[in-house]
């Protein structure tokens, strides 16, 4: 067994700009996150991911760069970076920040240059193509609007981008773009963070040739394409074997069998890695979908590499309003998800405020979202003339800004995420009943029942390292499931239904560990299980 620190990790997620405003700009800032940090240290957690706080002139929230080694003014600056990253470390956790090299913004300097002339140095930093009889290289659509392609008048040709119009991808043919990237990887980990989640980063390979494709609604050919591995292979051979940095990397459009080739111990590119069978491609809660992939992939990474579990994230509604039940059963329903995603083989993501059982937001104007990817597409099926109320209300379920909202502190104005007049985006309102004042004042708080998950996970290689195999496996609400590793097997039975179930399980004496109902009986009764609406149970069979 090859033990690594990050696999026995649990990372917290924080959006930084919806985290703690600290000076009253309305804004969340990294301050703000230093002050909360022993918060995040009392729920036990490891390592905490960082979203990108690096100058940008913000138009898809600090993912289209302008300076790598700059901070965004929002955000703070070096010397509250330098003192972020060791005051992580002084409370004994690590910090990752996003790796955003698949592009960068069209006001970065390098793309300035590039869009100059035709002759510049830095023309072939960026992917530049001429017109196809009169319009657009190819019919490929970008994840943000109609068109990867961008024209520019000055030089006659068109420029290439995944995402937005103002976010512009780098070439990565290009040797001296690498090296730039690599230079810049260098320098973060030598101020002392302790890696990267790396963002998009199956799609820095494009497709040879650009050709057109047959269903242009179906992106999957922006990524996993030939030579992504020899530029991940040459990254960690120029900079991450030579660092103790955790990798994970972003990586949609992926199957087990993709994926392995990311994260193989044998492979020296990842460690780890986020897939989106569900996040992407399961938009409501599916029980037999979940139970096969979950299946695929640990046996798809079985013995040969490390998965990473998460439901929720700034890019995706929040799991209890998604997933779950976010109404009568919302803290039952929470702690239940918790423990799947805790027990299940691979390292456990936490979304900020994900801890509390914050939920999904509703907003009644397309005014009062920022998510530029839900406003241009509001825009495109307006322009069909379709009716603007049908078109918010199909959009707004899986808006990203869903799970943008302000962590709710109290129950004071603005939910005590700022003394400002109004917060960058709306608080959630129910923040009156959901928030961490009530959570850390109520012991059998959502908050609470994650403390117990990660103290079990430190204290118990089986959580970890166990192996894993599904029991029960057809029942359409109970997913049942059991992790073993040397003498130690444990049993979790979880009911994603807000209707009793009851499930017969072939067991021997067994120990009850932890429940998400305060008054579950112990020890367990042999054979049969009577499971509440949204129960989960954990126990050691004996």
């Amino acid at each position: 067994m090859n033990k690594k620190w990050w696999k026995e990790a649990v990372v917290y997620q924080v959006y930084w700009r919806s985290f703690f405003d600290s000076n009253g700009d309305g804004i969340g800032d990294l301050e703000g996150l230093i002050q909360k940090l022993d918060y995040i240290k009392k729920l036990g957690v490891d390592v905490i991911w960082l979203n990108p706080m690096y100058s940008s002139p913000d138009k898809d929230n600090g993912y289209d760069i302008s300076d790598y080694y700059g901070v965004m003014e929002k955000a703070g600056d070096m010397e509250t970076v330098e003192r972020l990253i060791h005051k992580i470390h002084q409370r004994g956790m690590k910090i990752i920040m996003d790796l955003v090299v698949n592009h960068t913004s069209d006001q970065h300097p390098w793309f300035l240059e590039s869009k100059s002339s035709k002759d510049n140095p830095k023309r072939d930093w960026y992917i530049w193509k001429d017109p196809v009889q009169g319009g657009v290289p190819n019919n490929w659509r970008s994840y943000f609007s109609p068109s990867t392609w961008e024209y520019e008048p000055e030089t006659n040709q068109y420029y290439f981008h995944s995402f937005a119009v103002e976010q512009p991808d780098l070439n990565w043919e290009n040797e001296e773009v690498r090296k730039e990237v690599y230079a810049l990887m260098r320098f973060w980990l030598d101020k002392g963070i302790d890696g990267f989640r790396m963002d998009v980063i199956n799609l820095l390979a494009k497709l040879e040739g650009f050709p057109s494709v047959e269903n242009p609604n179906d992106i999957s050919y922006l990524g996993n394409n030939p030579g992504i591995h020899e530029y991940l292979q040459e990254m960690n051979r120029e900079v991450l074997q030579h660092y103790d940095a955790m990798t994970v990397g972003e990586i949609p459009f992926v199957t087990p069998e993709d994926g392995v080739l990311y994260v193989g111990e044998d492979r020296h590119e990842l460690h780890t890695l986020f897939h989106f069978q569900v996040a992407d491609d399961m938009p409501t809660w599916d029980l037999k979908r979940y139970k096969e992939i979950q299946r695929t992939w640990y046996e798809g990474l079985k013995g040969r590499g490390w998965n990473s579990q998460f439901l929720n994230n700034h890019d995706h509604t929040r799991q209890v309003t998604r997933y779950g039940n976010d109404k009568e059963y919302r803290v039952e329903s929470a702690k239940l998800l918790a423990t799947m995603i805790h027990t299940l083989p691979g390292t456990p993501y936490i979304f900020q405020g994900e801890e509390i059982g914050m939920t999904g937001v509703k907003f009644d104007n397309i005014e009062d979202y920022n998510d530029i990817a839900m406003k241009n597409k509001y825009a495109e099926e307006l322009a069909k003339e379709r009716n603007p109320e049908e078109v918010l209300k199909e959009l707004q379920f899986l808006s990203r800004d869903n799970s943008r909202t302000p962590v709710q502190w109290n129950d004071e104005k603005h939910a005590g995420f700022t003394e400002g007049e109004s917060p960058w985006i709306k608080v959630n309102p129910n923040y009156k009943e959901i928030n961490v004042m009530d959570a850390l004042e109520d012991e059998n708080s959502v908050f609470y029942y994650y403390q117990k998950l990660i103290n079990l996970r430190k204290k118990h290689d089986v959580m970890v390292y166990g192996d894993y195999e599904e029991v029960y496996v057809d029942s359409p609400e109970v997913y049942a499931y059991t992790r073993s590793h040397e003498d130690d097997r444990w049993l979790i039975l979880l009911n994603h239904s807000s209707t009793p179930s009851s499930i017969d399980v072939q067991s021997e004496e067994c120990e009850f560990i932890l429940g998400n109902y305060a008054d579950t009986m112990e020890p367990c009764r042999l054979g049969k299980f009577d499971l509440r609406p949204h129960e989960a149970r954990i126990y050691r069979i004996k």
